[in-house]
């Protein structure tokens, strides 16, 4: 008898733990489904599975990653059991060896997904972004790991509140260029999300970012650096950079390090910012590199890359 109840209740339990992994199934985009599970050790789901209602009376077969399924599959709704992170394509066809019908790629995360394996973790995350002005344009990138470096990308999100920003895979899959209407005039109430849906086979990782523009604007590297009169240096305002100038005013950050020395050496013989584009200088030494860079006055977002010259004696070299 005791043995008869225990039986029962192992049923039942088994039973609202396959409804609840059930439930875990969802439609990413189009031939995309998304199959969670808190671990892919010993997990095991039926997922349901429809060729499409144009085929419901037709002779369906079906296949995964192209090979026919042992024992076969058929009709034109079917539930396939996926055990651990074996997921994959299943295509539907009029006949074993007959004509391509429709398909849906079935992809595993784990829930939490806190095991990241796909893309590389970066100072300052996964994802980078950056834009060179306030018009709107930015741009994401990633790092696959070693290991999964033909991962590929499934899908791209980007919206600000309830509006989507368009945005366009680079050549290489390795980021992406999106362009927001928002007003550069405009100060942003909110903040814009940004999600990277990534798979290596079967298995799904999502990476997400949520910034401002103004946390990410960094302004291009200096034109036009040059010297004159043996000692005062001047440089531009960047192409790119939004005008006015007065209304995006851009501060700038002089140093003067000891030759042979990179520009972000703490080797240095003097470190000021000024609002002028132009540096005269008064040390003695004939031999250094004057470097400068920008950031937005205003927001303090990150500094632009160095441009530098050297200096040695009578010769120049920007």
């Amino acid at each position: 008898m005791h043995t008869f109840l225990l039986m029962v209740v192992w049923a039942i339990l088994s039973g609202a733990r396959s409804d609840t992994q059930q439930a875990d199934v969802e439609t990413l985009m189009d031939n995309v489904v998304v199959l969670r599970v808190p671990s892919f050790t010993g997990s095991m789901v039926h997922v349901p599975l429809t060729c499409g209602e144009a085929f419901q009376n037709e002779p369906v077969f079906w296949k995964k990653n192209g090979q026919e399924l042992n024992p076969p599959l058929q009709g034109n709704q079917v539930q396939v059991l996926v055990e651990e992170m074996k997921g994959g394509n299943y295509t539907c066809h009029l006949s074993p060896s007959g004509e391509y019908l429709n398909h849906t790629m079935i992809l595993i995360q784990l829930n939490p997904d806190n095991r990241t394996v796909i893309l590389e973790n970066r100072e300052g995350g996964h994802i980078h972004c950056s834009a060179p002005n306030y018009t709107g344009f930015f741009h994401c990138s990633w790092k696959r790991t070693a290991l999964r470096s033909d991962a590929s990308v499934v899908l791209v999100k980007a919206e600000r509140f309830t509006e989507d920003i368009p945005c366009e895979l680079d050549a290489d899959a390795s980021g992406v260029r999106c362009q927001d209407a928002h007003c550069p005039y405009k100060e942003e109430q909110h903040r814009i999300s940004f999600t990277v849906y990534i798979r290596s086979h079967a298995r799904l990782e999502t990476y997400t970012k949520s910034f401002y523009l103004r946390e990410i604007v960094r302004p291009s590297k200096l034109p036009n650096l040059h010297i004159s009169d043996g000692k005062v240096f001047s440089w531009d305002y960047p192409d790119t950079w939004e005008k006015p100038c007065s209304f995006f005013g851009l501060q700038f950050e002089v140093k003067l390090v000891h030759s042979g020395h990179p520009c972000n050496s703490d080797n240095q013989i003097i470190n000021i910012t000024t609002d002028t584009t132009k540096y005269e200088v008064g040390v003695k030494t004939k031999k250094y590199v004057f470097c400068v860079r920008a950031q937005d006055k205003f927001t303090r977002g990150p500094w632009s890359h160095w441009s530098q010259c050297t200096v040695n004696k009578h010769n120049v070299a920007c």
